[in-house]
């Protein structure tokens, strides 16, 4: 029988070296039994089940654009369509502020109710504004890094607005609803509400108003005919500044240059100047108007106002009798005709889920009766 030589061993190596490469990549490791899918941990107390949920993770730090221009072209092409299909949806809650979050602990009460898999939170912090203690809890490093400075009269709001959308477009492809907040709101409702009522709709809430006094003034604030031709005195709409958008208009947000064009432009008349109440319902107005429900969910009081602020709810008016009075009241649903959306905005009455201005020392009479009342459906 002849010895093997070198080089046969050698070959007979080669030979053997696939096989031991596909026995190790099959190796798997035994899950850990006591892990869930959710990411969280449950416990039960009465044979209820308690979240104790942590914060979703952050928004990948590295591959998202940080100037304006990138940042928006590459959220223009994301699917407009949530995924997986037929995945969990979620929401994004975007705070646009100038200040730290006076109402905190009444949303963490009302984001910890739920599984962290049904949203996501994302804020636009002014960098040059001084924050006596950062955001900690479910708000823990949920500041997008492309945050800048913003200043009323200034397009800089609607550039805010932008920058969150995109970057909940592209952190989860599975944000379906994306609702823009202050940091003098609070929730009207429990998260589990406010979850049915936006994801079992198709359409943005965002308020379209056409026949509005002082509409030519403000189309005008940048000089006579400056918005032409890409936007007409006709074609100009006014708004509340907080929506909820479904991912197809934030997509469309996202991805204008045209209107944009002309509302980054700095106006010659502040006192008409109000770009971030002109530019979405215009821009949605001109798009897809029929994919819009006319009115905003977030409530707030105009009523003998002439100074731009709506009212502003002090400690001593908080109570169960408030609350229920801002739930019980109707939006407002475009202008006498619907500005082109569904006819059956006319039948509609949609709650609202959140509610501003409120003072920040209104905060403990708001907790005082957040589980027997706000949070209470």
């Amino acid at each position: 029988m002849l010895s093997p030589t070198p080089l046969s061993l050698f070959c007979a190596l080669l030979l053997c070296l696939p096989l031991a490469v596909v026995f190790t990549v099959n190796t798997t490791t035994t899950p850990n039994s006591t892990s869930n899918s959710t990411g969280k941990n449950d416990c039960l107390r009465n044979g209820k089940t308690l979240f104790l949920s942590a914060p979703p993770p952050p928004p990948p730090p590295l591959i998202i654009p940080k100037d304006d221009e990138s940042l928006f072209r590459v959220a223009g092409r994301v699917n407009p369509k949530p995924s997986p299909p037929g995945g969990a949806k979620k929401l994004a809650f975007m705070f646009l502020t100038t200040s730290p979050l006076p109402f905190a602990p009444l949303w963490e009460i009302y984001f910890n109710s739920t599984s962290p898999n049904l949203y996501n939170i994302y804020i636009h912090a002014d960098p040059t504004t001084h924050y006596d203690s950062p955001f900690q809890g479910v708000f823990a490093d949920r500041v997008i890094p492309s945050s800048k400075p913003t200043q009323r009269f200034t397009p800089t709001l609607i550039s805010a607005a932008r920058r969150l959308l995109s970057h909940a477009l592209l952190h989860d492809p599975s944000n379906y609803m994306f609702a823009l907040l202050s940091s003098s709101c609070i929730p009207l409702h429990s998260f589990n509400f406010s979850y049915e009522t936006l994801t079992r709709s198709k359409k943005s809430f965002i308020e379209i108003l056409k026949n509005q006094p002082g509409m030519e003034a403000r189309w005008a604030a940048r000089g006579v005919d400056v918005m032409l031709p890409e936007v007409a005195l006709e074609s100009c709409r006014i708004g509340s500044q907080f929506w909820t958008l479904t991912r197809k208009h934030a997509r469309i947000v996202a991805r204008d240059e045209r209107l944009w064009s002309k509302f980054k432009l700095p106006c010659l008349h502040w006192d008409t100047c109000y770009p971030e109440e002109n530019y979405f319902p215009t821009l949605l107005s001109m798009h897809d108007p029929r994919g819009c429900i006319p009115a905003t969910l977030t409530h707030v009081d105009w009523r003998g106002r002439s100074d731009g602020h709506p009212r502003t709810y002090e400690a001593a008016e908080v109570g169960p009798d408030l609350i229920l009075t801002l739930r019980s009241a109707r939006p407002r649903y475009g202008d006498e005709e619907t500005n082109g959306s569904d006819s059956s905005v006319t039948r509609r009455h949609d709650p609202f889920l959140f509610a501003r201005k409120f003072s920040p020392d209104s905060i403990q009479p708001l907790m005082d009766i957040a589980s027997d009342v706000i949070f209470k459906d």
